[in-house]
């Protein structure tokens, strides 16, 4: 394959895989209303061991994992899978699955600015008016709570919503690092070697809190229904976003990934409105358009610089 095949391949990995991370992001909602978040994080997380065992054997020509590469694999999980997977479930059952979206729109803002803070990378002004635009948008939606003709918008619900997009900034912070650290461990570690691991790390950390409220929940109120749509997140979300994100980044630069996140709240608002029967509000759609304006002027910025 040619170096123009292998790009191009890697562009579609990344972007396949923040659509599913879009789309299971809002499909999380009506998971959390059924089964309680620890328990379905723990859940997701062994269903996705399960399905990778046989990628946790080390590759005959991969070399010893060091110190510092045991430290960047407990970092990626813990915040990429764990804390990500906690403020995300958590957030998404306080907001709506097009606010969530809006705010993930601000994920390439904040790769640039971890990748200046941590990597001392330069940050050129377009990529600074990217992230003002991504503040905007999230600063919108601080008045907007579910709209009130929207499923399950209750005053309680629009009074918490505020609550539920900060959780979801918080999720942001931690995708955010996520690329940034998985670039690192692409240079050492394969694609599925990596989701393996991380996985691992993510189901040793919520097995406690896991364990505990499986103790005290009624499995026989789950319906059918809800198990296949458990079965497709556990699958996308530790599987499937995984392999394609680390994949796409063994060949594309991590700045220039975190482009592809656009795919994500892209896809995310299109579920909650399409499949869960959200509806867009004035102030969201205005947010939506800040939010995606930055993605924009990201992505001509990072294009300029190839």
């Amino acid at each position: 394959m040619s170096a123009a095949h292998r790009r191009i391949a890697a562009y579609a990995c990344l972007a396949l895989s923040m659509s599913l991370v879009g789309s299971y992001v809002a499909l999380s909602k009506p998971l959390v209303a059924a089964i309680p978040v620890f328990l379905l994080a723990w859940m997701r997380f062994g269903i996705g061991g399960l399905a990778m065992l046989p990628w946790l054997r080390k590759p005959a020509g991969e070399a010893p994992m060091s110190a510092a590469t045991r430290r960047l694999v407990f970092l990626e999980s813990f915040l990429g899978n764990f804390l990500f997977s906690i403020c995300m479930l958590f957030g998404v059952s306080m907001t709506s699955a097009v606010s969530a979206g809006v705010i993930m729109a601000a994920i390439p803002a904040f790769v640039a600015l971890l990748s200046w803070a941590f990597l001392r990378e330069r940050i050129a002004a377009r990529t600074w008016a990217a992230i003002a635009c991504a503040a905007a948008g999230i600063a919108l939606l601080a008045f907007a709570g579910p709209p009130a003709h929207s499923p399950g918008a209750t005053p309680g619900a629009r009074a918490h919503a505020w609550l539920g997009n900060l959780l979801v900034l918080g999720a942001v912070l931690c995708e955010a690092a996520y690329a940034v650290i998985g670039k690192k461990l692409t240079g050492v570690l394969g694609p599925k070697r990596i989701s393996s691991l991380i996985n691992l790390w993510g189901f040793a950390l919520v097995t406690p809190l896991g364990a505990w409220t499986a103790l005290h929940f009624d499995f026989s109120s789950v319906a059918p229904g809800t198990w296949l749509l458990l079965l497709f997140y556990s699958l996308a979300a530790s599987v499937w976003t995984v392999w394609l994100w680390m994949t796409g980044l063994q060949s594309v630069p991590a700045a220039q990934a975190g482009v592809f996140t656009v795919m994500l709240p892209v896809s995310a608002a299109l579920v909650g409105v399409l499949a869960l029967g959200e509806q867009l509000s004035g102030v969201q759609l205005l947010a939506f358009a800040f939010a995606l304006a930055g993605v924009v002027l990201a992505t001509l910025g990072n294009e300029r610089a190839m």
